[in-house]
């Protein structure tokens, strides 16, 4: 452990009389723990804080916090929970805090007891803050009769300054949401001096004015917060406001009024306050400049039971990005204003105009300004740490010094080799020196390999600050996202903005638009310690992200603000302008857009005239300056200009779309599908495969393809089959292309169509159904074997009654086909429908049962005779062998039942000539040619593959 950690750890073991943030107390010896009860040691932690005035314990439950009571016997003070627990009091019998004699613990009725016992001269508070309870043990007032305790006079203000309370002693606080922030707004009669910083869960807001603050209808819960609280003291006044995690806070003062908003927003970050030794005075302390400082203030927190101390200033803002931590105190983020958690009792606040010291009557445990010389300084002028571990500094990392690049290259690598080999903190020194140069020279893939041997090396570098910032921001530089993002996550670079701005811009790169918004506007505190180049880069990106999510206002203000940096490159600020640009085009002043996409697209860097050369063709489609087809064959030389990130992505699918829309169905599939597998964790790819699976769906499930020719249509289909969908959809795909097939006789290609499914993308009861169809589309091509085959290579337990009656009917006719009359009919035994009925008739019919033929065919025709329409071919069909097996079978009296029902109708038919010799008998046939044309298979053949024609239409139409 070093020097700072060693003192600090003392520090807060031993409580020097000092104001010492809770911390859980030492674990138990090992005895003590064995004759405890078996209760779950971890279910309750004490913590002790001991201030000036008093000293405090808080309960702090695990899982459900049981109610706290307190009774009074004497001295005693017994405390009851409602649950048991095994509490560590170890450290608090060794060494109890002021006012308190001792400790015990009890277990009472399945509960706990501790047992107080105070000091005579001692009293105590119980409360609850923030849903932990504690108490507060402090001295007896003094006893009646006692001369009075001297009132503290108030803290004269400085006579420079105007008085800013009221006359009537009262503040109002404003509240508002605005642009998804909440607002807090205070006026004042003379500008005040403020502060706002954050202590854990809270913010607060000082002010340098004892005066009231009125709440008026500010609620307690808002978006931001969740609860509110309102204190004055003798030289100040304040709000803690308790605030959601992650929740970032601005300050901003105009005149006699302060606004503090809380939530992401456009509000000007403050200017950073130098901290840093001061070395013009002894003992140690710390000095800071801070412009318009108030006196200081101390404010008691009545969450932790200490005190903080504070300096409110004047406006404009100015703060602290991140907490620093020292041996004796630490200075708390702010937004403005400094605010110090002391650790020691006499930790001292003074101001001397715009300087504020902080220190103790003997002198701040600080390093001194000699220690580490050696080892930060191997070489002379070896670049130093920015302000904040992820800022990097390219105005002073990358100087050479007379001898140029290599000779102060070589001299950082000597400087490693000259280190001793037992000087850990100088060989980290050396190494992190050579890497900054190297950051600050451009040269990152460079940097990267000097930090991760210094990794390797130097193990405990990885939960170093700097060195993830440092490396994680080479990362970045070179383009390695998703291993820049691995660093900048480091628990240690948690809550350092610097930090942010990096998460926001490696999110940005990787098309996470929202989540980069959020935390660009975490780490806007850290933007001004950034180079010029950097701060354009990151509100570059911020401002592009805003534009990705529809926010043209947002957008444009944070350009803006980027193009007023100075001396930036060309190319930055050419990307700077195709991002006004594009906020431009979404505020619909397209005509302004057009103009700077033009003229952006006209730029010798690709990578920025590509997409400006986009936005420009597509509005002028828009806006009819050009065709489609123009447009298509600028986009389609554009997506080779560029290659390998989002916007090849862009480009590719504007063509596709436009492909589509001029009817060029097989290009816009070959183009989209060119690039669906570039860069695919990119939102980008992610919607570009949306619009290849939806230009599939349009073309063959919402009927675009219809007008292209079957085959064409199946073509395209088996080339980008893989995009069938599985599913109702796909299936439904499948049968549109069926029917267009089967219409066609294309009855081959069909079979082919619905067997891939069954063979390959298929399971279950939608496989089955599926086989179905094909083993019906095989019996229209006479293949009744591929049909049984189907049929039985499909069979499974779960199919519904409707499809399994369906698939024995298609075996049925497989095994007629085949001339198994006996196995065809005991398939379907018991099917009383008309389908199977017909296939009874078709055996009858095929065995020379001539009058059960007849009788059945006339049978399924029913009263098809009271119907003037025409017959359709299957019916037609059913009507001339009736009357056909009623001639063979010499059954007149039927054909003359048929004749008188029907002659009506043969005018009407297809074959009127078969039907009327039909319906004649034996006796009407002029020749044995004559009766060839009316008993040949063919009629009722085609008259079957007419009806299952109709069947397979019905089946391409979605059903409603």
């Amino acid at each position: 452990m070093n020097l700072r950690g060693a003192l600090k750890a003392s520090v807060a073991a031993i409580c020097i009389a000092g104001v010492v943030a809770p911390t859980v107390l030492a674990a138990a010896p090992a005895a003590a723990q064995a004759a405890r009860p078996a209760a779950n040691q971890g279910d309750l932690a004490v913590r002790v804080a001991q201030a000036p005035d008093f000293s405090r314990l808080e309960f702090r439950w695990s899982g459900r916090v049981p109610v706290m009571k307190m009774r009074r016997e004497g001295q005693q003070a017994i405390l009851r929970f409602g649950r048991d627990a095994n509490p560590n009091l170890a450290s608090l019998r060794i060494a109890p805090p002021r006012w308190v004699k001792t400790v015990e613990a009890r277990h009472v009725g399945g509960a706990l007891e501790l047992v107080l016992t105070l000091t005579d001269d001692a009293d105590l508070r119980v409360g609850r803050a923030d849903g932990i309870d504690f108490v507060n043990v402090f001295a007896k007032p003094p006893q009646a009769g006692a001369p009075p305790a001297p009132t503290p006079a108030p803290v004269p203000r400085d006579p420079r300054r105007p008085n800013p309370a009221p006359a009537s002693g009262v503040v109002a606080v404003g509240y508002s949401k605005t642009d998804g922030q909440t607002q807090f707004t205070t006026t004042w009669a003379a500008p005040a001096a403020a502060a706002v910083f954050k202590r854990g869960e809270a913010v607060w807001v000082v002010f340098d004015a004892p005066v009231r603050l009125d709440l008026g209808r500010t609620p307690q819960i808002g978006p931001s917060h969740t609860k509110i609280q309102v204190f004055r003291g003798a030289d100040y006044s304040a709000l803690r406001i308790v605030t959601k995690p992650g929740v970032p806070v601005y300050a901003e003062g105009q005149g006699n009024n302060w606004t503090v908003a809380l939530g992401a927003g456009l509000q000007r970050e403050p200017d950073p306050v130098k901290v840093a030794r001061d070395e013009a005075v002894t003992p140690a302390s710390l000095s800071a400049n801070l412009a318009g400082a108030a006196r200081p203030v101390w404010v008691s927190d009545p969450a932790v039971g200490d005190r903080i101390g504070v300096v409110p200033a004047l406006a404009p803002s100015k703060g602290l990005a991140s907490r620093r931590e020292y041996v004796e105190m630490a200075l708390l983020p702010s937004a403005q204003g400094l605010a110090v958690e002391a650790f020691a009792s006499d930790v001292q606040i003074l101001t001397e105009g715009d300087i504020v010291r902080i220190g103790r009557p003997k002198g701040l445990v600080l390093s001194p300004a000699s220690v580490g010389g050696a080892a930060a300084e191997v070489v002379t002028g070896a670049p130093q740490p920015a302000a904040m571990p992820a800022v990097i500094d390219l105005e002073n990392w990358p100087k050479t010094g007379s001898g140029g690049f290599l000779a102060r290259y070589n001299a950082l690598q000597a400087a490693i080799a000259a280190v001793d080999p037992a000087d850990r903190q100088g060989d980290i020194a050396a190494r992190m020196a050579l890497a900054r140069f190297l950051v600050g020279s451009g040269l990152s893939f460079e940097a990267i390999g000097v930090l991760n041997a210094a990794a390797r090396k130097q193990q405990a570098l990885l939960g170093d600050g700097e060195f993830r910032g440092l490396r994680g921001a080479a990362k970045a530089m070179a383009g390695r996202w998703a291993e820049a993002e691995a660093d900048f996550s480091s628990p240690v670079l948690s809550d350092d903005p610097s930090s942010a701005l990096w998460r926001g811009y490696v999110a940005y790169k990787q098309g996470q638009w929202v989540d980069a918004r959020n935390k660009f506007a975490a780490g806007g505190q850290a933007m001004n310690l950034f180079p010029a180049v950097w701060q354009a880069r990151f509100l570059g990106a911020q401002a592009d992200s805003a534009a990705a999510t529809g926010d043209g206002i947002g957008a444009e203000r944070l350009v803006s603000q980027a193009l007023k940096l100075p001396k930036l490159p060309i190319v930055d600020q050419l990307e700077l302008r195709l991002v006004q640009a594009k906020a431009f085009e979404l505020q619909g002043r397209k005509d302004k857009a057009l103009k700077m996409f033009q003229a952006i697209g006209k730029a010798p860097n690709d990578r920025i005239a590509t997409p400006a050369v986009l936005h420009a063709t597509q509005i002028r489609l828009e806006k009819n300056q050009i065709s489609p087809a123009e447009a298509a064959r600028t986009l389609d030389q554009l997506r080779f200009r560029w290659r390998g990130d989002g916007v090849e992505l862009d480009v590719v699918r504007a063509l596709g779309k436009l492909y589509i829309d001029q009817g060029r169905y097989r290009e816009a599939l070959e183009v989209l599908r060119s690039a669906s597998k570039v860069l695919p964790d990119l939102p980008q790819a992610v919607a570009l495969q949306n619009d290849l699976y939806g230009a599939f769906r349009t073309l063959f499930l919402d009927g675009l393809a219809d007008g292209m020719q079957p085959i064409q249509a199946v073509g395209l289909f088996y080339d980008y089959q893989d995009l069938t969908p599985i599913g109702a959809d796909g299936d439904q795909m499948v049968r549109n292309l069926v029917r267009r097939l089967v219409d066609v006789d294309l009855l081959d290609e069909a079979a082919k169509l619905l067997k891939y499914q069954v063979d390959n993308r298929l399971n279950g009861v939608p496989k089955a159904q599926v086989a179905t169809d094909l083993a019906w589309i095989y019996l229209m091509d006479r293949k009744p074997e591929d049909a049984l085959a189907a049929i039985n290579g499909t069979r499974t337990t779960i199919l519904p009654p409707v499809l399994n009656a369906e698939r024995r009917l298609a075996t049925a006719r497989s095994l007629m086909t085949l001339g198994r009359y006996d196995d065809a009919l005991e398939v379907i035994e018991g099917d009383k429908g008309k389908d199977a009925q017909d296939i009874r008739g078709d055996i009858a019919w095929k065995q020379r049962n001539w009058a059960l033929a007849g009788k059945l065919y006339e049978a399924a025709l029913g009263d098809r005779f009271k119907n003037a329409a025409a017959l359709s071919p299957s019916d037609e069909a059913k009507l001339m062998r009736a009357a056909v097996a009623y001639s063979l079978s010499d059954d007149d009296a039927s054909l003359g039942r048929l004749r008188t029902r029907y002659t009506d109708l043969i005018g009407t038919a297809r074959n009127p000539d078969g039907l009327r010799v039909a319906l004649a008998g034996v006796d009407g046939v002029a020749s044995s040619s004559d009766f060839s044309r009316v008993t040949a298979e063919n009629e009722v053949f085609n008259g079957w593959v007419a009806k299952m024609k109709d069947r397979f239409r019905a089946a391409a139409t979605p059903k409603v």
